[in-house]
């Protein structure tokens, strides 16, 4: 089993209602019918949401979000309406709410990938493909791809692990059309923030979106979007295929989760122990680091 290891009650404000509690985010529709996602501090790891929390890690996803929907308005409309804090909300959800316009979602995780590692590598190592989609010889951890690759995968409920689908999959479950849109506009997005982290100093390796369509049937970007949660960030100066790479990401969680240090056995369907000080810490100035680096801002 997996999950949550300790599920939060929802807070109750007055005037919104509240619709679900996510793996990081909790969303409510307000009184106009928009949608409020408050993003939370929660971590989560192998399909378990940790019972450690990540200091300010929500707002670093909300504000860092906002910036890369400003850079990408031009390939694809966003559905943030509004940052502004709805009226009786605590204190604490400023800078971690959006107000966003309701969309019928599209029930894909679109993932773009420009290198070799995570699902995709293991998936190369046993069969020479990713997706489906054969790739050549002589790949190995952390490769750069000789060009970047639509890879969906089924959208998961808390608890439930995503899996990888072919595209031929994704194009039976959602139509021709829309799957030919989500392929195009998934390398399109990712082409421009890869070009952009680059000239950063960052490598971005892969990540994923989520889309839906507006009342006017417009595809529109949701979520979260190229955060250290939804992507495999790593500094330029530190790649060296071959091997794990340095990262400012998540990746450190996970990697101390399954070494010995944790004492906490993957396989076991035990829920994963507290983090200590030292991780939290560790995590918290790489989620920063990845802020900072990206839009040349210190963080406040």
């Amino acid at each position: 089993m997996s999950g949550f290891v300790e599920k939060p009650e929802p807070l109750q404000v007055p005037g919104l209602v509240h619709l679900h509690t996510g793996k990081v985010r909790d969303l409510y529709r307000d009184e106009a019918g928009a949608l409020v996602m408050v993003a939370s501090d929660r971590m989560s790891a192998f399909d378990w949401v940790l019972p450690t929390e990540i200091p300010d890690k929500g707002r670093v996803l909300t504000q860092l979000s906002l910036w890369w929907f400003e850079r990408l308005e031009d390939l694809v409309p966003h559905h943030v309406i509004s940052t502004d804090l709805p009226a009786g909300a605590p204190a604490d959800w400023a800078g971690r709410t959006l107000v966003c316009r309701p969309l019928r979602m599209v029930p894909v995780e679109c993932v773009a990938r420009g290198y070799l590692a995570g699902s995709g590598l293991a998936e190369y190592e046993q069969t020479r493909t990713v997706c489906g989609l054969a790739l050549p010889e002589g790949l190995v951890d952390g490769s750069e791809l000789p060009a970047p690759i639509f890879t969906p995968a089924t959208k998961a409920a808390v608890g439930d692990h995503d899996e990888n689908v072919s595209y031929e999959e994704v194009a039976r479950q959602v139509g021709a059309e829309t799957a030919a849109r989500l392929r195009r506009t998934t390398l399109d997005v990712y082409a421009r923030a890869r070009d952009v982290a680059r000239d950063r100093g960052i490598v971005l390796a892969d990540t994923k979106f989520e889309f839906g369509f507006d009342a006017d049937e417009r595809l529109v970007i949701a979520d979260e979007v190229l955060t250290p949660d939804s992507s495999r960030f790593w500094p330029a100066d530190g790649w060296e295929p071959g091997r794990a790479q340095p990262s400012y990401d998540k990746q450190y969680v996970r990697d101390w989760l399954t070494s010995p240090a944790s004492g906490w056995d993957r396989a076991s369907e035990q829920p994963p122990p507290p983090l200590p000080r030292e991780v939290v810490d560790a995590t918290r100035t790489r989620y920063l680091e990845a802020y900072e680096h990206l839009t040349g801002t210190a963080w406040e």
